[in-house]
């Protein structure tokens, strides 16, 4: 029987494939994330949000040439539910997947996937991380196409436009969830 795992089952399940200190804490920070957000959107489902969040990177750090590829064979060799391959699936739509996300959920893990980066990349610059830091901070980072480079400007605009939201409103609730 498919299970919905906990955030803590989550990352125990993400660390059977994962080692890597960075996509470690990347999966947390977009887990938390989502978890943030989901009190504003799906409240009484974050650790729900939270464990999708966890698991979307799930097979990058294995197979980075079959992202979203082989994940949904890892999920279902630990049970996981269908609704949550989808989600995990659908965060790479257009770049190395073609299920499109559906629920406003797996819309805003594919918008939020790339920014926390950015964001996460900006506090690192800053002596007091993300203590203080606003989304004018966020703006000047994501319009200098050298700064985090690897952060898709593209991918991030079009998770604002698929979640109805303003870059900057995107951007506000982001940092916001990243300072919580």
């Amino acid at each position: 029987m498919a299970i919905i795992p906990t955030p803590e089952q989550a990352f125990e399940i993400l660390k059977k494939y994962n080692k890597e200190p960075f996509h470690l804490q990347h999966a947390e920070t977009v887990g938390k994330v989502l978890g943030e957000l989901a009190k504003t959107h799906d409240a009484g489902n974050e650790d729900y949000w939270k464990a999708v969040g966890i698991l979307h990177d799930i097979d990058f750090e294995l197979y980075p040439e079959q992202h979203c590829v082989k994940a949904p064979e890892l999920l279902r060799e630990n049970d996981i539910a269908e609704d949550i391959i989808h989600a995990v699936v659908s965060h790479a739509y257009g770049i190395c997947s073609q299920v499109e996300p559906e629920r406003y959920m797996e819309k805003l893990l594919f918008a939020v996937d790339e920014l926390t980066g950015l964001i996460g990349a900006a506090a690192l610059m800053r002596p007091t991380g993300f203590e203080g830091m606003e989304v004018k901070s966020v703006v000047k980072k994501f319009k200098d196409k050298k700064f985090a480079a690897g952060c898709s400007r593209e991918v991030i605009s079009q998770g604002a436009a698929m979640c109805g939201m303003e870059l900057q409103e995107l951007m506000a609730v982001t940092l916001a969830a990243m300072q919580a």
